[in-house]
């Protein structure tokens, strides 16, 4: 006599699923829609970084105007400080536009080219056949103001009586003074002052040569006679 049979078992759920259908990832309402924003930004992203390699930090907007005022402040001060006998004029008294060059990758494709759209600014002034005296004193004069107001001395005359200070305001303000430079040269009594501002994008229709802020002309003090700038000396500087 034959013994029954026993029944099969049911099978579990998860032992007949398929086993893509137990594998798939549920599927979130706006999925797709996520997964291309993500790969625009991701693109966006790239581009910029790819921009900036070629281009480089962008140089801040400059306003001319503002910086003319600043830098003529400093050479009438440095002027006063000097305190030459009759106050002469003053040869040089102009402020000037400076060379800036390309950042980034660019400025493998320009080497030694400048822009003409992003300038620095210069003002300088000298005055001839000023006595050693009178020259160091202005000097000391003008180093004491500008370690009082917390400038960096980064250079000072080799062979010469003179130095170079650094406005830490400067380095994040390209509408600062960024330095300013004064030398004595004993061959000829040149007593020289420069003051500095950094590169900075011009704005629209800018011209240099027609710029009404462009002359300076130290202010006379009432009563003191003006007296007219030296001859000049044939020895070179």
């Amino acid at each position: 006599m034959n013994a029954p049979r026993p029944r099969p078992r049911p099978r579990s759920w998860y032992r007949t699923a398929s086993r893509r259908r137990l594998l798939r990832r549920p599927r979130l309402p706006g999925s797709r829609g996520a997964r291309a924003l993500c790969a625009a930004l991701v693109a966006a992203a790239t581009i910029a970084a790819l921009a900036w390699l070629w281009y480089g930090t962008p140089y801040p907007q400059s306003d001319p105007d503002r910086i003319a005022v600043r830098l003529k402040d400093q050479a009438q001060r440095a002027y006063d400080e000097a305190a030459l006998p009759g106050r002469p004029e003053v040869e040089r008294g102009r402020v000037e536009t400076g060379t800036c060059y390309y950042r980034g990758l660019r400025s493998v494709a320009h080497i030694d080219r400048g822009r003409s759209d992003v300038r620095s600014f210069r003002l300088a002034w000298q005055v001839r056949a000023v006595p050693e005296d009178v020259a160091r004193s202005g000097l000391q004069r003008m180093r004491a103001r500008l370690e009082r107001e917390g400038w960096t001395l980064v250079d000072t005359g080799v062979g010469r009586p003179g130095f170079r200070f650094r406005n830490p305001a400067g380095e994040d303000d390209v509408q600062q003074v960024e330095h300013v430079d004064a030398r004595w040269y004993r061959e000829t009594g040149t007593y020289t002052v420069s003051a500095y501002a950094g590169c900075g994008k011009l704005p629209d229709g800018f011209d240099e040569y027609t710029w009404p802020e462009r002359d300076w002309v130290p202010e006379a003090v009432r009563g003191a006679p003006v007296t007219p700038p030296a001859a000049r000396s044939a020895t070179p500087r």
